[in-house]
């Protein structure tokens, strides 16, 4: 039996939150996926964005809004009348729209604008009525609420509910607090605080001690009924709470959490790997529910163990999360019908014209490995240019020799002009990535390059992360081929495809992704 009393609400903020990490910008076609598949997968509320960061923003919450078939759908919005109109504008067309304000209480955040602790509270009255005239759905934050003097963090929830918050907050902004602290937070806010029992308390946890997961479980034990979560953990520093961890958590110890939710788990596997695809942000092997390792076993005890009693080491069954119990590989002579059907059972729907285009890469992938397994064909479904990319490559040539530099022939398309290159390096990736700049001259600077295998032996994919910063605006490549300099090539491509889209989107000086702290302030 199950009880309204015990129900979580889960608000997924990958979107928003989870896209201020650095390099996990997304583009407006991956936005529009990761929210439909949030939404099939059941979470109660999306939070689509800051549709006053930029006007990519905007038009990506006012998409998903329209598109949303059962969540509701939230922008964020600080404490002005500004941007909670804006806010507004972008969710209204949600079937059930969301606003969310915010304002720092604690005394280093109540420094940043300069406002007293009077001047705060009637700031806070005021931007949670308007919202609440514009939206009958509105939920209030006090960032960094954990570190809010008690009698300030009561009174100000206590006026936020009174203007007509019908969701308040808690949010450790800075991952300070621990589980008892969290508990006994929610606890003491829902005895205290006049009206606190007609509204829903959240929490929103970040991982900086990786206590994230523990202090949300510990909040809803405290009497919090929605958890603030993205897929993976993805976030600002050390991330969020991982939805996937919190949901699994109270599914398999629902005899200590008897708590529940709407989310469908069997869809959990599938959009971890498009979060992790598309934000650039490789899943860690030892990660919990979703990591490459969370259901394997090497040692010798632990496989006897398995043979004869799955229990014995797993607590949850693989297929509880999405994840095929076996991984059956394809080869060259496999037919687009069991390409179809391996791609649908790894939870892709693939309509015909992209069933043949994926088709031709997997027969040329299988040309050159014996075999294809369940992860070659994730990393084959990966981010892809497009037939209107600005640079394609067209072949890549490496000639290295041992105390000497490599050479690299690139020849790239720009703009449909074939144009070719040979350039030396400190090694065949350097070479590579010099000949790419001789073509197309750029001021990117590399933050970051990550290499992993995707599967096993000397024929496996290497996925390959580039990382460019340039003018302030961060974009992330990725992608896979059996050849480790190939794949970085095509990364850093994809990498300067996505910084030339977000000039042309933007025009000169201005930042896509975000307006700035002092902004948020």
């Amino acid at each position: 039996m199950t009880s309204e009393k015990d129900r979580v609400w889960i608000f997924d903020t990958t979107l928003r939150d989870g896209e201020q990490s650095p390099g996990a910008t997304m583009s407006h076609a991956e936005k529009l996926e990761i929210a439909g598949l949030l939404d099939e997968m059941g979470v109660d509320i999306i939070e689509a964005g800051f549709p006053i960061a930029s006007e990519g923003d905007f038009a990506a919450v006012s998409e998903i809004s329209k598109n949303a078939v059962n969540s509701t759908i939230c922008g964020l919005a600080r404490a002005n009348f500004k941007d909670i109109d804006r806010c507004f504008e972008a969710v209204r067309h949600a079937k059930s729209p969301r606003i969310h304000t915010f304002i720092g209480t604690s005394p280093l955040h109540r420094a940043i604008p300069n406002l007293t602790m009077d001047e705060m509270a009637d700031k806070i009255h005021d931007t949670v009525t308007h919202a609440r005239n514009l939206c009958e759905n509105v939920q209030w934050s006090p960032m960094d609420a954990t570190r809010t003097e008690w009698d300030y963090l009561c009174r100000v929830v206590e006026i936020a509910i009174k203007a007509g918050a019908g969701t308040i907050n808690i949010p450790d902004t800075v991952g300070y607090t621990a589980p008892a602290e969290s508990a006994d937070l929610i606890r003491r806010l829902i005895e205290t605080v006049p009206g606190a029992d007609e509204v829903i308390f959240a929490t929103h946890c970040h991982n900086d001690l990786g206590m994230a997961t523990a202090n949300s479980l510990a909040a809803v034990a405290g009497g919090a009924r929605q958890i603030e979560c993205t897929i993976n953990g993805l976030g600002e520093r050390a991330g969020n709470t991982a939805l996937e961890e919190v949901v699994m958590a109270m599914k398999t110890r629902h005899d200590i959490m008897p708590w529940h939710t709407g989310i469908d788990t069997s869809k959990i596997m599938h959009i971890s790997r498009r979060v992790a695809t598309v934000s650039g942000f490789a899943v860690q092997f030892n990660k919990a529910i979703v990591g490459k390792n969370a259901f394997a076993h090497e040692s010798g005890i632990h496989q006897d163990g398995m043979l004869k009693n799955r229990e014995n080491f797993e607590i949850m069954r693989p297929e509880d999360i999405g994840l095929a119990g076996t991984s059956l590989p394809l080869g060259k002579h496999s037919g687009r019908a069991a390409l179809r059907d391996k791609l649908e059972t790894l939870g892709f729907e693939i309509g015909d014209n992209q069933l043949k285009d994926v088709f031709v890469r997997f027969k040329d992938l299988a040309d050159r490995k014996k075999e294809v397994f369940d992860d070659d064909l994730i990393a084959l479904m990966g981010v892809d240019d497009g037939e209107d990319a600005r640079l394609k490559l067209v072949s890549l040539r490496v000639a290295c020799g041992t105390g000497g530099p490599a050479e690299a022939t690139l020849v790239m398309a720009i703009n449909g002009e074939e144009k070719t290159s040979v350039e030396s390096g400190d090694g065949p990736v350097d070479a590579s990535f010099r000949a790419i700049r001789a073509l197309y001259p750029n001021t990117a600077h590399l933050e970051l390059y990550q290499v992993h295998a995707v599967t096993e032996g000397t024929d496996a994919q290497a996925t390959v992360s580039v990382r460019l910063e340039e003018d302030g605006n961060i974009a992330t490549g990725q992608s896979a081929d059996t050849d480790t300099v190939v794949a970085s090539a095509l990364a850093y491509i994809h990498a300067l495809n996505r910084l030339i889209q977000r000039r042309e989107k933007i025009g000169a000086g201005a930042d896509a992704r975000e307006v700035s702290y002092k902004d948020l302030t």
